[in-house]
């Protein structure tokens, strides 16, 4: 299926893997809308986008705003959410509320976007959620929340889509990729934890966003896959 004119949102579309399928997507002629909080980044990202592009800021962990972006963005054929904040090792012992925080975006915020979202999607779209390899594979302690959110993520996935059809409803589970969600590490820790992961996987590196990126356009485009969540992981969940 040809991209060309068809026009994909993209919530988390300013940074890391979320810029990078709208670059991708611009790329192969979809007209892209990307969608975060930073007015700051929404101006950098449409203009690193070109001149089809469309941006506008919105606080995903708000229902409302939510729902009154996509009564202004009105019809459009696919939806990509790739939202989140940089990524905590929260175990057993960390907050709840900190806990729940995490969940404010990464999983409410994606259920009310498709909540609000489906209602515009033209016929033949789909609805691209993501979530991480940590729901099958935790990486060690302290990982609770994050294999949590992964996991419902998942189900999500699954769920809608049954319940959406035929609206296609999947999602993509990277492993380890450079992006801003490490950047709560310190830079040596993090090209060590990049080394060592080269090291563990089959493929031999850590992810890039463009790689990941594809795998999102192939969900896009692949009009006989729903309910399924793609691992993109280098061999991760095989190490």
């Amino acid at each position: 299926m040809t991209l060309n004119e068809q026009r994909i949102v993209v919530l988390g579309g300013t940074s890391g893997i979320g810029l990078a399928v709208a670059k991708a997507a611009s790329a192969a002629g979809a007209r892209v809308v990307v969608g975060s909080s930073s007015q700051t980044r929404v101006a950098a990202a449409v203009a690193a986008l070109g001149a089809d592009a469309e941006g506008r800021t919105v606080n995903l962990s708000d229902e409302t705003a939510t729902r009154a972006f996509f009564e202004e963005v009105g019809e459009f054929d696919h939806l990509v959410y790739t939202a989140g904040e940089p990524l905590q090792l929260l175990g057993l012992e960390a907050d709840l509320a900190e806990v729940r925080r995490f969940f404010e975006l990464r999983y409410w915020g994606a259920l009310a976007a498709a909540k609000y979202g489906c209602k515009t999607i033209r016929e033949g779209g789909s609805l691209v959620f993501t979530s991480g390899t940590a729901g099958a594979r935790p990486l060690g302690p302290g990982w609770a929340a994050a294999s949590s959110i992964c996991s419902a993520m998942d189900g999500l996935t699954r769920a809608l889509a049954v319940e959406l059809k035929p609206l296609r409803v999947n999602c993509v589970a990277p492993g380890v990729v450079k992006t801003d969600l490490w950047a709560g590490m310190g830079e040596t820790q993090r090209d060590a934890f990049y080394a060592s992961e080269a090291a563990r996987l089959p493929v031999g590196h850590a992810g890039e966003v463009e790689e990941i990126a594809e795998s999102y356009l192939y969900l896009i485009r692949q009009t006989y896959v729903t309910g399924q969540v793609l691992y993109v992981d280098g061999g991760g969940l095989l190490a």
